[in-house]
């Protein structure tokens, strides 16, 4: 009974929740007018933990299952009333009151913890109405089919795609391909939204800055599909510039925390090319803010082509890589770093760094020209995906901002090392 009675407060609390946003809804309404308020969905919630009290006593679901088909359709009758009254063909309140009994019976006889995060869940739900409907209201055809599309393909295709290799070097994984098709998706997207809520420039910035962190190569291949659909193509590419840069620092970390001494090897280089990169973007964005944020249209959010040729040049990256790998080993470090790195930089330096921790005879400087070789082989990976996308004015800025960079580091190195 000591376990019993909390989790009948949890179903109690769980009905005044729901019925405190019913009720604050038809505040207005007269005494007696409505089918239920706070207090009737508060008893609802009771009710469903009192059968589910009786199914715990009792060893079985009938029980539980007859109690919510009473007070569906006694609820249901009610309510039915109180719409032809009103001429109101709403049926919120009925499916709200449903899942209060049941979030009640399963506070009680089955997880608590779950119970309660669906009942607050379900008040949010209920409050967020007007947002909902005001969402509607402003959501377009094409944004709608973009997340219809980018849902199929994260929840229905992705749990469908063998995650293991299938060539014979061990390098081509479809799972791991088709998550990378998925993640540009996702950036172009939330990019696309982060430009109608920030403005175009505030937008491009947070949308590079932020799908960097997952791929920068992924980032310069959606901007580039849009540059491609007709927006200007000048803020585009000094955002794709920008994207590198956080690359570069989290490399930098990368190799702070795991190998602190290869750190002043790959520093200097490699943060003279984050800053140019950084400059160059920057300027790009900031000259042309101003004709972009006249010139902004809403436009297809994504389109599955370019992402497609994207995710095969990476998974043919991926596959030569392993093919190599398997014939030379660890000899070509740094050969092998610039393969593996032309599409995910963070792998090819990690395994670099690996390498000099597995009691290989690696000098420090093979293993820093190895991070190094990583970092300017995904600049060119980035290149390749930027001239995809056949906009001359996206790929050109990214072109020269990435020779000038590669340039700056490598000179940098050269007097450093």
């Amino acid at each position: 009974m000591d376990s019993i009675i909390p989790r009948l407060g949890l179903a109690l609390a769980i009905g005044l929740l729901v019925g405190l946003e019913r009720g604050w809804r038809d505040r207005d309404a007269p005494a007696g007018s409505r089918t239920a308020g706070i207090r009737t969905y508060g008893i609802a919630g009771l009710l469903g933990g009192a059968f589910g009290t009786l199914v715990q006593e009792q060893n079985g679901g009938v029980i539980f299952g007859l109690g919510f088909l009473g007070f569906s359709l006694s609820f249901s009758w009610f309510k039915l009333r109180e719409a032809r009254r009103d001429d109101d063909f709403s049926v919120t309140g009925v499916c709200a009151a449903l899942c209060v009994f049941a979030l009640g019976g399963i506070a009680v006889a089955g997880d608590y913890q779950a119970a309660a995060a669906a009942g607050a869940a379900l008040a949010a739900l209920l409050a967020s109405r007007e947002a909902l409907h005001g969402l509607l209201q402003r959501l377009s055809w094409i944004e709608l089919r973009s997340a219809l599309v980018l849902a199929v393909m994260t929840a229905i295709i992705l749990p469908l795609i063998p995650n293991r290799t299938t060539d014979p070097w061990g390098g081509l994984n479809p799972w791991e391909v088709w998550l990378f098709t998925v993640l540009s998706a996702t950036i172009s997207y939330t990019g696309y939204i982060a430009v109608r809520l920030l403005g175009s420039t505030k937008g491009l910035l947070v949308s590079s800055l932020a799908g960097a962190l997952v791929s920068s190569t992924a980032v310069t291949a959606s901007f580039g599909q849009k540059a491609r659909s007709g927006e200007a193509p000048l803020p585009l590419a000094g955002a794709a510039i920008l994207a590198p840069v956080v690359s570069v620092l989290r490399v930098i970390a990368i190799v702070l925390v795991i190998a602190p001494a290869v750190f002043p090897l790959i520093a200097p280089a490699a943060l003279t090319a984050a800053t140019v990169l950084a400059l160059a973007g920057g300027s790009l964005m900031t000259l042309h803010a101003a004709r972009q944020e006249e010139t902004f249209t809403a436009r297809n959010p994504f389109e599955l082509g370019p992402i497609v040729v994207f995710a095969s040049l990476f998974a043919l990256t991926t596959t030569l890589s392993a093919a190599l790998v398997s014939r030379i080993g660890d000899s070509g470090l740094v050969a092998l770093s610039a393969i593996s790195g032309t599409f995910d930089v963070d792998v090819a330096v990690l395994s670099a760094l690996r390498a000099g921790q597995d009691g290989l005879p690696l000098p420090l400087i093979a293993i820093g020209q190895a991070v190094l070789a990583a970092i300017a082989a995904n600049a060119v990976g980035r290149l390749i995906v930027a001239i995809a996308s056949r906009t001359l004015f996206y790929w050109l800025p990214i072109v020269i901002a990435s020779i000038l960079a590669i340039s700056a580091g490598s000179a940098v190195y050269l007097v450093t090392r």
